[in-house]
């Protein structure tokens, strides 16, 4: 998509988001069951990690499962919008604060909020800033577009009190941030290869995990609170859970804590598993010798 074309969908999304929510909540269920049927890779993606994270479902419930899924993924996309644009007041009444949200700023020690990829991610960014008032830092994936990537920036960064640093810039500004005491907006839960990470099971799977959420939080003396973020069905808004921070968290074991902290968002997806990240490939990196598990059948199917 060219600049004019990202700019038009940008002002759709601007628009969009006047609408009440449970209008929008509606038309991203549509348009994730067209989704469902037309990005067939994505499909296929997310049925193959529900098969190897919950196998024990049977074949009909993990499909349920997952059509379920890209009607939340769709609304997410569409309701971007309202995160970007919607002014604060309103955003403030859609948004249920669970939890000790003013931890980060009582604390005498910097915080992490390690906040796994359920589809509310950016719900989750909006309360850290409306809700409690510490200096926020977090990395983000820098797009290829670059109309839409100053579109992120500035919709993540709109309520002040935050930075964002790309994942391909030098980590020393982030660092030097975190010592200076902001809060951490930590995104663990993605395959970013075995360069600062290991293979660490994830549902019993081996899974390229980071290990540099428990690196940071022992070299930098961070208190480590998970926050996790969901939407609520039609015009109901959203929740933000922030939980008590973990005392057995980093301990004196990278990989250790990398199980715990895998453990935990394993749990958090079964109380929520319609809205967790499926669509991503969470299992792309091997041991070595080992095949992708993301293969497309021969059959052609999916």
């Amino acid at each position: 998509m060219g600049e004019w074309g990202a700019r038009l969908l940008l002002g759709a999304l601007r628009l969009f988001q006047r609408l009440p929510l449970g209008v929008q909540a509606a038309l991203g269920r549509g348009l994730g069951a067209l989704l469902w049927r037309l990005a067939r890779s994505r499909r296929r993606i997310a049925l193959r990690n529900l098969e190897l994270c919950l196998p024990e479902l049977p074949v009909a419930e993990r499909e349920r499962l997952a059509r379920d899924h890209f009607g939340w993924l769709a609304r997410s996309l569409l309701e971007r919008g309202l995160l970007w644009y919607a002014p604060a007041e309103r955003l403030k009444r859609l948004i249920q604060v669970e939890g000790d949200v003013g931890l980060a700023e009582r604390s005498d020690k910097p915080v992490m909020w390690l906040v796994p990829h359920f589809l509310a991610l950016d719900v989750a960014g909006i309360a850290c800033l409306l809700f409690q008032r510490q200096h926020a830092v977090s990395m983000y994936q820098a797009q290829s577009n670059p109309v839409f990537d100053a579109a992120m920036r500035a919709g993540r960064l709109r309520f002040g009190n935050a930075e964002i640093f790309a994942r391909s810039e030098r980590a020393l500004p982030l660092v030097r941030a975190i010592r200076r005491r902001s809060a951490f907006f930590n995104l663990p839960d993605m395959d970013f290869g075995l360069k600062d990470g290991a293979m660490v099971p994830f549902f019993g799977v081996p899974a390229a995990t980071l290990l540099a959420p428990a690196r940071m939080a022992r070299s930098l003396g961070q208190v480590v609170q998970p926050v996790v973020a969901e939407m609520l069905p039609g015009g109901a808004g959203y929740r933000v859970r922030f939980l008590p921070p973990w005392d057995d968290f980093p301990g004196d074991d990278d990989m250790a804590a990398a199980l715990r902290m895998n453990q935990w968002i394993e749990a958090e997806i079964r109380r929520n598993p319609a809205q967790y990240l499926w669509v991503h490939k969470r299992f792309k990196t091997r041991p070595e010798g080992e095949p992708s598990l993301y293969d497309k059948p021969r059959d052609g199917t999916g």
